[in-house]
């Protein structure tokens, strides 16, 4: 049964008060070992890992979405991976729902919930309680814009966001094409921008309690770490995983086929590029990706930093419970 449709989905103070601990949280950019520190963390506290990652919803993308292992998602329960097809129109409103119902599920068994991911707006979305269904929606207008970046192309498209709402323009890249729409949709409808709306359904909502560890290392070895995880990936078989995926008839226009990696592999199995030339692209826009995502998270308050240079996955685990365990002393002598 899901917990939510009993009680309301979207309505937080049933689930605030079933809530006897916070949220913990682990974030940070790609390829900083957040999923390790998560599961050695999971292993260490009774936690369950509800995944705050947009690609890793969709079945099928595996090597270039950096899934959890099999071995990792024996040790510990995932949620809200594989969940929906690649050619399925997910969002940040539907994300938002399951990851309610997967924390009161969570809850319910009195086990820890551990969001872990680097898409800041479904942590933000969720944490804050933004009140997505309020934006108004006109799929008439939305079908102009893709027409309009079909056309003039995807970056143009972003040059108009850039103009109306540079704050959400900073955060999405040009191959965003869903949220690219669905930002300059909110804009033509109402005249406000989306990062405008957003800031006012904070003002009326409910966060949840969430301790945010954000996990951080030097830049020069963040992209060395890229680079390595990128040639990893390949050598896993990624090319063939796109390559299936195209046979299957997913298109590589989805939003999901889009993404980082896929659309540059996209590009070099239908010979728009060389080999060599989709993998530098890969490497040069996931570093600009991982600069992007510390922009963001850098705005986010109540972040707890946590450098994870030269340490394993379990002493970074262990730092954070020495976090928690500070915090419940410091509000026991309260």
């Amino acid at each position: 049964m899901d917990i939510l449709k009993t009680k309301k989905p979207g309505k937080l103070p049933w689930l605030l008060a079933k809530m006897n601990r916070p949220i913990i949280v682990i974030t940070g950019p790609t390829a900083v070992g957040k999923t390790d520190v998560a599961t050695a963390l999971a292993e260490r506290v009774a936690g369950e890992i509800v995944s705050a990652d947009s690609m890793q919803v969709y079945s099928g993308m595996d090597i270039g979405t950096a899934k959890p292992t099999l071995a990792q998602r024996q040790q510990v329960p995932f949620h809200l991976i594989d969940i929906v097809p690649p050619d399925y129109p997910f969002s940040v409103a539907e994300w938002k729902e399951r990851a309610l119902a997967a924390i009161a599920d969570i809850t319910a068994r009195h086990k820890q919930v551990i969001l872990c991911g680097g898409t800041g707006m479904y942590l933000r979305a969720l944490l804050e309680d933004w009140n997505l269904a309020a934006t108004p929606r006109d799929p008439q207008l939305r079908e102009q814009l893709h027409r309009y970046a079909e056309q003039y192309g995807r970056t143009s498209l972003h040059s108009q966001l850039e103009k109306v709402d540079p704050e959400t323009a900073q955060r999405l890249h040009p191959n965003d094409l869903v949220r690219v729409v669905r930002a300059l949709e909110v804009y033509h409808i109402t005249g406000r921008p989306l990062s405008e709306w957003q800031r006012a359904n904070k003002a009326e909502a409910r966060p949840l309690q969430a301790r945010q560890f954000a996990l951080t290392m030097p830049r020069s070895l963040l992209y060395q770490r890229i680079e390595q995880r990128v040639e990893t990936m390949l050598a896993s078989g990624w090319e063939d995983e796109v390559r299936q995926l195209l046979a299957q008839g997913y298109s590589p226009n989805l939003t999901s086929m889009q993404s980082l990696g896929y659309h540059e592999l996209v590009c070099y199995i239908m010979g728009k590029i060389t080999r060599e030339h989709a993998v530098e692209l890969i490497k040069q826009n996931t570093r600009r990706f991982a600069k992007r995502q510390l922009t963001w998270f850098r705005a986010v308050p109540y972040l707890e930093w946590l450098s994870v240079e030269n340490k394993e996955p379990e002493e970074v685990a262990k730092a954070i419970i020495e976090r928690l365990s500070e915090l419940d002393t410091m509000c026991a002598v309260c």
